[in-house]
């Protein structure tokens, strides 16, 4: 799989409304974060009679020969946990192995630093070796994997001085499966499955609240698909005689387009939000705005004009607001001036008369 072809586009992806303006925890949109891709355990999507998602599904048609392979990567974000606490007696050094006691607070300022409660991402991939099609019409292949649980600590203190605070970063163990399947449906012609599912783990589905479920949970969650030896169909607009096939594939959570240079079909993507065929970064965009709805210019003049305090706690809140704001604010004017509007892809409108009908 050529991933430089779909990097650009999987990040957009990933980090969709990871912040949005005004860029800080404080802030009432921030307040419920992750509403994209996000796969929660079974047992708490049961809980909630299915209303959280739980699987992720796409399924697609190839052209080719049955020995044309396939190249499946699960790209996710898994949640950390970010807590805040004050000791309850300073000391020198944290002990080994321990976490001293502590009081959580939502917020504390040590040394002209704001440190906050906040749930920060790490971006994880799951690689499923590579099959061709002959394998996969013999029966499903299922991948499972494992992301143990990690438990962090970091020690705060003023300069010189004793550590008063620490900063405790959890993540939970995370269980799953990702099953591909392959059925032909005439000579030269296959659909694909490809199935990912959470099975973490999760004994407090019936008293948790989403807030729990979140960080035994896939975030932002998407599928890359690349083949050797064959060709994928756009789904969006099935060639000729693959219409019927196309509608009869079931998406679940996503919808998968083709990526790339338009014109080649060897790269797929399936995303959770709904994109069109070889999606594009504008190229006059100077870097994420995690809201790829809105307008790099308004965004970028609306963070200009944020206070100063504003500015602090947006900078100290998320290492990735604080490169956005960092990028903002050096922005060349040139580059400004780019954001404020182009012209391209103009084709004759089908009711504009042929030259011929004006003479």
């Amino acid at each position: 799989m050529n991933l430089a072809k779909i990097n650009a586009i999987a990040k957009a992806v990933l980090y969709e409304g990871y912040m949005l303006y005004p860029y800080r925890p404080s802030s009432v949109k921030n307040q419920q974060r992750w509403n994209f891709g996000v796969l929660c355990p079974k047992s708490y999507s049961e809980s909630q009679q299915g209303s959280e998602a739980w699987i992720m599904q796409t399924e697609c048609l190839v052209e080719g020969n049955s020995d044309a392979e396939l190249d499946i990567r699960v790209r996710f974000l898994q949640l950390v946990a970010r807590s805040v606490g004050e000791l309850e007696e300073p000391v020198s050094e944290l002990p080994s192995g321990e976490t001293p006691k502590f009081c959580t607070k939502q917020r504390i300022e040590i040394a002209g630093r704001i440190y906050q409660t906040w749930q920060e991402a790490v971006e994880r991939e799951v690689i499923v070796p590579a099959r061709n099609l002959d394998a996969l019409l013999v029966a499903p292949v299922s991948h499972s994997f494992t992301l143990p649980a990690v438990k962090q600590c970091e020690a705060l203190r003023e300069p010189g001085g004793p550590i008063t605070a620490i900063i405790i970063r959890d993540q939970t163990e995370l269980c799953g499966d990702v099953e591909i399947s392959a059925e032909r449906l005439a000579d030269g012609l296959f659909k694909i499955r490809v199935l990912v599912r959470n099975l973490t783990p999760f004994a407090e589905a019936e008293q948790a609240n989403r807030k729990d479920a979140l960080l035994s949970s896939l975030a932002s969650t998407h599928i890359a698909m690349g083949i050797e030896g064959g060709e994928f169909s756009s789904m969006t607009a099935p060639a000729e005689g693959f219409s019927e096939s196309a509608a009869n594939c079931q998406q679940i959570g996503c919808w998968p387009v083709l990526v790339g240079e338009e014109g080649t079909r060897d790269t797929l993507l399936a995303s959770p939000i709904i994109l069109y065929d070889y999606p594009q970064i504008a190229p006059e965009s100077a870097g994420d705005l995690f809201d790829g709805t809105e307008i790099d210019e308004i965004l970028s003049l609306r963070i200009m004009t944020l206070t100063d305090e504003e500015k602090r706690e947006m900078s100290q809140s998320d290492d990735r607001a604080r490169l956005m704001l960092e990028r903002t604010e050096t922005l060349p004017m040139e580059q400004l001036m780019k954001l404020h509007g182009v012209l391209r892809n103009v084709r004759p409108s089908a009711l504009e008369p042929a030259k011929e009908d004006l003479q």
